[in-house]
């Protein structure tokens, strides 16, 4: 097995490709770091001189210098931030598209398990925190470990004795950031967990904020968003309690250094003052403190650094975690596109079951000839919308094949595949965009003719016009300014637009009103002509005009036929149509008594010879 990447580790990788502005970023950075450590140097040159000669020109020339120093470490400066924090913006948009591009890529099977808020706060939150450390964050932590590393060096060199006595509390310091940092990682992946909960309970109550207000429970809402939010701030809590404890023991440790050396190099400093020669000069003892004093701003830094760099790894383990979910709809490597597809769909032997184990589908088979309709009935969980969501592959059959035009739609491309294939639900989903922009979102090349001429057809066209901007009219969040019947005709247009060979719908109408559920059966009756459909049907219109019914229970077909077929068998169909469609049949008798020129002109009029029905679609 491949050994598993490190987190920190897979979040490098993308610097890789902007590897120009790495070297940039840390060539800035490692010569503003020794930039700086130069000028102590010249100051210890510049106080044993004058302490020697007694002359101040030695200080002039050494302030000059400083200055010089000064202006190239701030152009230094200024190349480590610019990259740095260039890299840091880049490192998020690529690790950004990297995430969208695997949640668009994954299954149905994924999405029915994950949560919208938090994928919400992966995507904003996680990315962010990662995005922090991978750029500013690690370069100043390699700039801190470089000081480190340099200031230590430099002291050896300039007293071996003083020097290794300072660098035991500095290796103490080290490892002492190491451990917190170990330490605090776990906690932090507990934050960002529990802020994808928070999240997700804030999404599911904004969302269904209407439900919430009908039933007045607000109060409900609020305690439970406390109750998470609690959960959040217990778990920061404790991260706070560790940061508190580790943060004054960096300062200590420092001061100790500082002690150390006062206390040790301060009286072979008096001894050389006292009798003129010795082997440490006051400026080496300054320059000693003055590095020490140097690593306050780095040490205290550093547990900082090593913070973010903890929480960054348990936020980009959260937004791997995503990206490396496997995903079960893979296309072969030799899969072909389906060109000209008839329509034709024929279910073999087919079983499912989702990832619990629970089996929704045994032994399903059928077939749907080009141009038939097809309706599905059965009792809620009898299996209706796995069957169709089995044709174009939101998941795929555990035993048995699904064929289109003879072809294991495993082999076809999902692109192609889905091309032909057209999806109209009960409550369709509109994006927040123009109502063109919604119409063509399966066909974005469409003309601006071909979406109106799908509008007429869907017959949304008129009350598309009653909006001051028309087709260009924004719909909002989920399409919140168009009402049920209005939002499903949109829905129609779009699979109109499509052109589909093959064609799955929910017929129920129940939440509109009679004009609009007319309207809504002449727009699908224009979108079902020459296409297969598949039809969860909810209508008994519906279900006498299919060329066959397939009743579902437990998984399994019981029953199939035709309208009349199927209740002179007296079997499931006929307690459905007793108990759910004989009122309808009844009410429509009733009108049609009340009214029969009203129902002789319905029976006359054929939505199929409309004249836009023949120019909409597109060639496949």
């Amino acid at each position: 097995m491949k050994k598993r990447q490190s987190i920190n580790g897979r979040l490098l990788r993308y610097l890789i490709p902007h590897w120009r502005q790495v070297l940039l970023a840390y060539g800035s950075m490692l010569a503003a770091t020794l930039l700086a450590l130069t000028i102590p140097q010249v100051i210890r040159v510049a106080i044993d001189q004058a302490g020697e000669s007694g002359a101040a020109q030695g200080l002039y020339r050494a302030a000059g210098i400083i200055l010089l120093v000064a202006i190239a470490r701030s152009v230094a400066s200024f190349g480590q931030r610019y990259y740095g924090n260039w890299l840091t913006h880049r490192v998020a948009y690529d690790l950004r598209n990297h995430f969208y591009a695997s949640v668009q890529k994954l299954p149905f099977a994924f999405h029915d398990l994950a949560k919208t808020g938090d994928l919400m706060s992966r995507a904003t939150s996680d990315i962010t925190e990662s995005e922090r450390f991978v750029g500013v964050g690690l370069m100043d932590l390699t700039a801190t470990v470089f000081h480190l590393v340099v200031v230590l060096i430099l002291m050896l060199l300039v007293d071996v004795r003083l020097g290794l006595l300072a660098t035991v509390p500095a290796l103490v310091l080290i490892a002492t950031a190491l451990n917190f940092g170990r330490s605090v990682r776990p906690l932090f992946k507990k934050i960002q967990e529990q802020m994808g909960i928070l999240s997700s309970t804030m999404q599911e109550s904004m969302t269904g904020i209407s439900v919430v207000k009908a039933f007045a429970r607000e109060p409900y809402e609020l305690e439970k968003f406390d109750r998470e939010n609690d959960n959040w701030f217990e778990r920061r809590y404790a991260a706070i309690k560790m940061w508190a404890a580790y943060w004054p023991l960096f300062s200590l440790i420092l001061a100790v250094d500082v002690f150390l050396l006062l206390w040790i190099g301060g009286s072979r400093v008096l001894a050389t003052v006292a009798s003129g020669s010795g082997d440490l000069t006051v400026g080496e003892l300054f320059l000693l403190i003055t590095y020490i004093l140097s690593l306050n701003g780095p040490v205290l830094r550093i547990g900082f650094l090593v913070n973010m760099a903890a929480t960054a790894s348990a936020s980009a383990g959260r937004v791997f975690e995503i990206i490396d979910t496997p995903n079960a709809i893979q296309e072969k490597i030799d899969a072909f596109a389906l060109e000209d597809a008839q329509g034709k769909v024929r279910f073999e032997n087919v079983d499912f079951a989702y990832r619990d184990r629970r089996t929704v589908l045994q032994g399903v088979n059928f077939t749907a000839e080009a141009g038939q309709v097809v309706a599905l009935i059965g009792p809620t969980g009898s299996g209706k919308s796995t069957v169709i969501n089995l044709i174009p592959r939101f998941y795929d059959p555990t035993a048995g094949r699904v064929l289109i035009d003879e072809v294991d739609v495993r082999d076809l491309t999902l692109s192609s595949l889905r091309s032909h294939i057209g999806i109209v639900l009960q409550n369709p989903f509109l994006f927040s965009a123009t109502i063109a922009e919604n119409i063509a979102y399966g066909y974005p090349d469409a003309t601006f003719d071909e979406i109106v001429a799908a509008a007429k057809t869907a017959h949304a066209h008129d009350f598309i016009m009653t909006f001051p901007d028309g087709y260009q009219a924004a719909v909002g969040e989920r399409g919140v300014t168009l009402s049920g019947g209005q939002k499903q005709r949109i829905a129609i247009a779009r699979a109109l637009l499509c052109d589909p060979r093959i064609l799955i719908l929910d017929d129920s109408t129940s939440a509109v009103d009679t004009e609009t559920e007319h309207l809504i059966q002449q727009a699908l009756q224009t979108l079902m002509r020459g296409r297969t459909t598949f039809v969860i049907a909810q209508r008994l219109l519906t279900l006498r005009s299919a060329d066959l019914i397939l009743v579902l229970d437990h998984g399994q077909i019981v029953e199939r036929g035709t309208h009349d077929d199927l209740l002179a068998l007296d079997g499931l169909y006929r307690e459905i149509y007793d108990l759910q469609l004989k009122d309808q049949e009844d009410l429509a008798r009733a009108k049609e008594e009340a009214d029969p020129s009203e129902q002789e002109a319905k029976d006359q009029e054929d939505p199929l010879q409309s004249p836009t029905a023949t120019t909409v679609g597109r060639a496949k």
